[in-house]
């Protein structure tokens, strides 16, 4: 993701690019957030959880933009990680693509945030298939979060266009009321 920086025509944002903590099973540069292995589903997800949580708190302390100035947006898994905290904490929006819920994700006690939800999906995706983000703006909109939904014709991957979405959702969600 923090290639795409650049791209992002946002003077007056912070852009932190946190890395997953694990290294990624098939890839030797790449990072993941927790096993999608059938025999490991999901193992590391509740550490991976609670290390992004907690450096998520952290980050007033080092930025001094408090949470509810904050957006989250992830790919993939970060993604998912997206959905997943952010139903948990006082985030001012945030942002998905090619993502999906974790299993019970919505199930749990703590989901309190109705952030604004921006996501973004390709209707041609092999990877994480057009029905988990069907799915996951049905739930969210379930629980009266406003999504701003979007599908587009390509794969697992992110185009300009998507680009120009996410920096006009942060533009309207962070502007001063």
């Amino acid at each position: 993701m923090a290639s795409l920086f650049p791209f992002f025509q946002l003077p007056n944002c912070q852009f932190i690019f946190p890395n997953a903590p694990f290294p990624h099973i098939s890839s030797p540069i790449g990072r993941q957030w927790y096993d999608l292995r059938p025999e490991n589903m999901y193992e590391g997800l509740v550490e991976s959880r609670q290390k992004l949580k907690d450096w998520l708190q952290s980050l007033e302390s080092s930025t001094g933009v408090p949470l509810s100035r904050t957006i989250l947006s992830g790919f993939s898994q970060g993604g998912a990680m997206t959905l997943d905290l952010g139903l948990k904490l006082p985030l001012a929006g945030l942002v998905c693509m090619s993502g999906y819920l974790h299993p019970g994700a919505l199930e749990q006690e703590d989901s309190t945030s109705l952030a604004p939800t921006l996501i973004m999906h390709g209707k041609q995706d092999e990877v994480v298939p057009l029905a988990a983000a069907i799915k996951a703006k049905a739930e969210l909109e379930s629980l009266g979060v406003g999504v701003d939904y979007h599908e587009f014709d390509m794969g697992h991957e992110i185009r300009p266009q998507m680009l120009n979405l996410f920096q006009n959702f942060v533009i309207y969600t962070t502007q001063e009321e």
